[in-house]
C-alpha cells in the first residue's frame, strides 16, 4: 500500500529522475517479493509435507518487504 501511494506521489506533479529511479526500484523489489512468495506457495501446494522455509528465503522476503517500504518512503519524502 505504501508503494502505491509513493508512486502516486512521485508521479503527481513534476517528474524527477530520482523519483523515476525510486519508482522503478520499488516496482522491481515488489516483483522480487511476488516471485519469492510464488515459489513458496508452489512448494507448499506440490507436496503433502512441504519443507520448512529456509532462513535464506525468509531473509530475502523480509529484505524485499523492508526495502520496498524504504523506497516508498523515500518517494514520498523526496
Amino acid at each position: 500500500m505504501a508503494a502505491v501511494l509513493a508512486v502516486r506521489a512521485a508521479l503527481h506533479g513534476e517528474v524527477s529522475v530520482s523519483g523515476v529511479v525510486a519508482c522503478a526500484l520499488c516496482c522491481g523489489l515488489w516483483l522480487a517479493f511476488l516471485l519469492l512468495a510464488h515459489r513458496r506457495i508452489h512448494a507448499l501446494s506440490t507436496t503433502p509435507s512441504p519443507a520448512a522455509l529456509t532462513p535464506r528465503h525468509a531473509t530475502a522476503v523480509a529484505l524485499c518487504a523492508v526495502a520496498t517500504a524504504v523506497c516508498a518512503t523515500a518517494l514520498v519524502v523526496v
